[in-house]
């Protein structure tokens, strides 16, 4: 699910990463409460004139949402049976600006570019003892995982309605736990086939 690393000169490279994590987050928080359809709309299409203002390579990078295309539907289509029309393209919607959105940051940002944000912020830790590279390496992961799990969440969710689970939604917290933690064996291999977490000095 990761994307490559656009090593071409653009202006979303040129921006600082701490900007575009800021960004992020704060789409993520004003996007959450929307139940417009208009402004939905608005977000995957600025999101997706964000990857066309890359070039082609930079739409290339559209082809991360293949491996999700059949979950995603099937979150439409639960929604759609639901809740309506609407409530399927509000949430559908907002699940393809997120994803998209911290794709674009991890294809635009070197992970080194990440890690320097991170240990900026966890700095008041460094007086603690505190090895602080190790939890910036893990947020720079993180970064581009929580879409993935943002994602399951929402097919979990759908499923449990679809079935009439009401309001118990805490019954789904253990697949999900399940998922994060297959997802955490995967990096961790991941990284352990790569070296190891990078040394930075504090």
């Amino acid at each position: 699910m990761m994307s490559l690393y656009l090593a071409q000169p653009s202006w979303l490279h040129r921006l600082p990463a701490g900007l575009k994590l800021f960004c992020l987050a704060i789409a993520t928080v004003l996007l959450y409460p929307v139940k417009e359809v208009g402004i939905i709309s608005l977000a995957v299409a600025v999101t997706l004139g964000i990857y066309a203002s890359l070039g082609r390579s930079g739409l290339a990078q559209l082809k991360l949402l293949k491996p999700l295309f059949w979950m995603m539907l099937a979150i439409f289509a639960l929604q759609y049976w639901t809740m309506g029309l609407a409530e399927a393209w509000i949430l559908l919607g907002r699940m393809l600006v997120l994803i998209l959105l911290a794709n674009a940051i991890s294809m635009t940002t070197r992970m080194d570019e990440m890690n320097a944000v991170f240990q900026f912020l966890l700095t008041p830790l460094r007086w603690l003892g505190v090895q602080t590279q190790r939890i910036a390496f893990a947020l720079s992961l993180l970064i581009r995982f929580v879409p993935v799990l943002v994602s399951f969440m929402h097919a979990l969710l759908a499923a449990w309605r679809a079935r009439g689970g009401q309001r118990r939604y805490w019954q789904i917290i253990a697949p999900l736990v399940v998922q994060a933690l297959r997802m955490s064996d995967q990096v961790a291999e991941a990284v352990a086939a790569r070296g190891g977490i990078p040394k930075i000095k504090n």
